[in-house]
């Protein structure tokens, strides 16, 4: 896993783009696409993993209105967030919530001190992520973290949740195996549009099937509202919770959306973008929100030159992408109320196909190194099992494990 330079602590922009094409391109002439890219990055973010963001708060404790309240403030705080960025440094920086977080949420359920400890936890990772940005000494300790110890944990965390859509075709069959259909032909011939379109046919099916049985919605539920939870501190939540999501999040999103964004000759400004992350999930947190952080996958549709051929006109994609967000952020509420009425396992299985991709990734690089392979499967089978210690979920103990069992496995030469 690549190290967090110095170098990035100071802002720069992209490279000048050659004269020539300057002059070819006048400044108000492609508007259109990158307002065009910056829709489709913020509609691409928000329903492929939204279904992830309302699984994992609800697994640690949230009720459907602090499910939605979260989901808002992670909309809100990424939305402000990339705005500023993007605007004062000229470049697409997008941010994301944290998904692979939010699947740890999910695979960790209840906690000891409920959601208000769960609330705390959030705020402490948003300390941690801030940390970072001014003590290059812990980025670089989370990066050296090795690869496939945190790809395993991550695959652990995530099995389950890919393992959901298996089992909603029992319960719900009428409407999950369309879904699932509508998935694999989209996988098929307009990838990135699968989870989207799998989105839309959950969406459809549990409106059938709410009109078929009749079933009420409350309508005044579905208004936007922030619910305000006081956070609690317990050492349980900070080393089971906190510590993980905060791990998950630097090596699963930060690091990588840094290297995603380099690969198009952008050098994020890290203190910066850690900072306004950082603070940005502790003023989320008391509304629910887990944790934002820099987009990985998302990035590059705002980033690439599809978004417009003059990279110093792309920062305007990741600004609209803010701007949309705070626009979806308003229906989040809605979602919520649909879903809770929806046929049992609808949002499960929406947020199980959309993690399908980044399971497979994450075993790959969890299996990659033949020489460690025996400390991936330890870390991947004990966060799989969801089982934990001492009040402290699986993902912390699975990383220990996975950390002792190749120290030792390394040196039994």
């Amino acid at each position: 896993m690549s190290k967090v330079s110095a170098a990035e602590d100071a802002p720069s922009t992209a490279p000048e783009p050659p004269a020539a094409a300057d002059t070819r391109i006048p400044p108000e002439a492609g508007l259109a696409q990158p307002l065009g890219a910056g829709v489709v990055t913020a509609l691409v973010g928000f329903t492929s993993s939204f279904a992830v963001v309302l699984t994992g708060l609800t697994a640690v404790g949230a009720t459907s209105a602090q499910a939605a309240s979260g989901l808002l403030a992670v909309c809100v705080t990424q939305a402000i967030g990339m705005i500023l960025l993007s605007y004062r440094y000229r470049m697409p920086i997008s941010l994301a919530w944290s998904t692979p977080g939010a699947a740890l949420l999910a695979s960790t359920g209840a906690i000891t001190g409920g959601w208000p400890a769960a609330v705390g936890a959030f705020a402490i990772t948003g300390v941690l992520i801030v940390i970072t940005g001014l003590w290059q000494r812990l980025g670089n300790l989370v990066a050296s973290i090795p690869v496939e110890i945190a790809q395993a944990m991550l695959a652990g965390v995530l099995a389950p949740l890919c393992l959901a859509p298996v089992q909603a075709v029992r319960t719900s069959p009428a409407v999950v195996v369309p879904v699932i259909v509508v998935w694999l032909v989209l996988q098929r011939f307009a990838k990135r549009w699968a989870v989207i379109a799998a989105f839309v046919t959950a969406a459809a099916g549990a409106g059938i099937a709410i009109a078929v049985q009749h079933r009420r919605l409350d309508l005044t539920a579905m208004a936007p509202s922030v619910e305000w939870t006081l956070p609690h501190w317990n050492w349980q939540a900070m080393i089971g919770v906190a510590i993980p999501l905060y791990i998950v999040t630097m090596a699963s999103q930060n690091i990588p959306g840094t290297a995603v964004m380099r690969s198009f000759d952008y050098r994020v400004p890290w203190r910066a973008a850690m900072t306004v992350t950082g603070i940005g999930t502790i003023l989320g947190a008391p509304a629910g929100g887990h944790a934002i952080n820099l987009a990985a996958i998302s990035a590059a549709l705002s980033a690439a030159p599809a978004a417009h051929p003059n990279p110093r006109r792309r920062w305007i994609a990741a600004a609209t992408a803010g701007v949309v967000y705070l626009l979806l952020a308003l229906g989040s509420a809605a979602l919520v109320t649909l879903i809770a009425t929806a046929p049992k396992g609808t949002l499960e299985t929406v947020a199980g196909l959309a993690l399908l991709a980044t399971l497979a990734a994450a075993l790959a690089g969890a299996l990659k190194s033949e020489q460690h392979r025996e400390a991936g499967v330890v870390t991947f089978l004990i966060a799989a099992s969801g089982v934990g210690f001492l009040g402290i979920g699986a993902a912390f103990w699975a990383l220990v494990a996975g950390l002792v069992v190749r120290g030792v496995l390394t040196h039994r030469g």
